[in-house]
């Protein structure tokens, strides 16, 4: 049983946000989140893309943002549950919750931060024939350990940021990579486009363009991959198949926790974002009140409004003075501190 003061279901940027939020409150986090790397959307479908209108950052890398939100938040020392997706939850006599995942996994924790963006993300699944009997025999929607792939024939699927990164990754990895993409334009950043270019031309990736992925062979594992191309099809050899046609969002199984759901997204309060349910609460684009707007800086100010209310929750009758952290500092979990340099008294004569 994992153990934490607040469970941030979700660890896109709102969800990492949270934690250093509920550090400067001395309240310890653990985050749950489907996928196997941190970051949600920023991560997974646009890592390379620019952001805007991020306070302070004119321009910021999706990816940078995620890396920095970490920085930011590991002095807290949270706690991750990845590659896992928030399947059931319990209430327990005094009001906690107990959260079990897909896997088995359970988390305890008297507060709940629902923070999963537009909501769990699936894979798009290719439309081929017994395509799930090749689940975890070959066949992945998301490369969680790279190694797996060392030495081995693999055949990507997609046109996106996600299809040319890993294809460039695993480059210097597997004996051999193929890219199949039913256009011949990728859309994709300029410099991974350009490196694939680069590595078809020493002969380090194989590229089919237009092309679709039409039919997968192998008894007990993906032993070969169809692909059509102007009509002709022939099967290459492969030990793996990846397609990346990019994430569906879902609300998943939390649409079955008694929460009050408008529009695939839960309804909150507008004093501290918490749901029908006390002690859970809905920050980030999974919430929706009037007024709402889904963008990343508003996920930021609706998870500080919150964490003041769980400390509130958690220390009844206890009093938090607001300081800012030019003046209080930052004491990390770690025994780590930042503060401002002390002002020097000194007479001018």
């Amino acid at each position: 049983m994992i153990t934490t003061d607040i469970l941030i279901i979700g660890a896109g940027p709102t969800g990492l946000f949270t934690v250093f939020e509920a550090g400067l409150l001395k309240l310890k986090c653990h985050l749950i989140d489907a996928l196997p790397q941190p970051g949600g959307q920023c991560s997974e479908l646009y890592p390379k893309k620019p952001i805007y209108d991020i306070p302070g950052f004119p321009e910021i890398l999706a990816g940078d943002l995620t890396s920095n939100l970490l920085e930011q938040g590991r002095q807290f020392q949270p706690g991750f549950t990845l590659g896992e997706r928030a399947e059931t939850i319990e209430t327990l006599e005094d009001g906690s919750f107990i959260v079990t995942t897909n896997k088995g996994t359970k988390h305890h924790a008297p507060i709940i931060a629902i923070a999963g963006g537009l909501g769990s993300f699936e894979p798009r699944k290719p439309q081929l024939e017994n395509i799930d009997k090749y689940q975890d025999k070959g066949l992945a929607y998301f490369i969680k350990d790279p190694e797996v792939y060392r030495d081995k024939k693999v055949v990507i699927a997609g046109g996106g940021d996600s299809a040319l990164d890993w294809s460039i990754f695993l480059a210097d990895v597997a004996s051999e990579v193929t890219l199949v993409h039913r256009r011949n334009e990728f859309r994709g950043a300029l410099d991974s486009v350009e490196r694939v270019q680069e590595l078809k031309l020493l002969n380090k990736i194989n590229i089919i363009t237009p092309a679709e992925i039409t039919g997968l062979y192998g008894e007990d594992k993906i032993e070969g991959v169809a692909v059509t191309k102007n009509g002709d099809t022939k099967v290459l050899e492969a030990d793996a198949f990846i397609p990346l046609f990019g994430l569906s969002p879902k609300l998943g199984p939390i649409g079955d926790w008694g929460l009050e759901i408008e529009k695939n997204a839960i309804k909150v309060n507008t004093l501290d974002y918490q749901t029908n349910i006390p002690g859970i609460y809905a920050i980030g684009d999974v919430n929706t009140y009037e007024g709402k707007l889904k963008l990343i800086l508003c996920g930021f100010h609706e998870a500080t409004l919150m964490c003041q209310s769980a400390y509130k929750r958690l220390n009844p009758g206890n009093k938090f003075v607001l300081k800012y952290t030019t003046v209080s500092g930052v004491n990390g979990f770690d025994g780590s501190r930042k503060e401002s340099p002390k002002a020097v008294v000194k007479a001018i004569v």
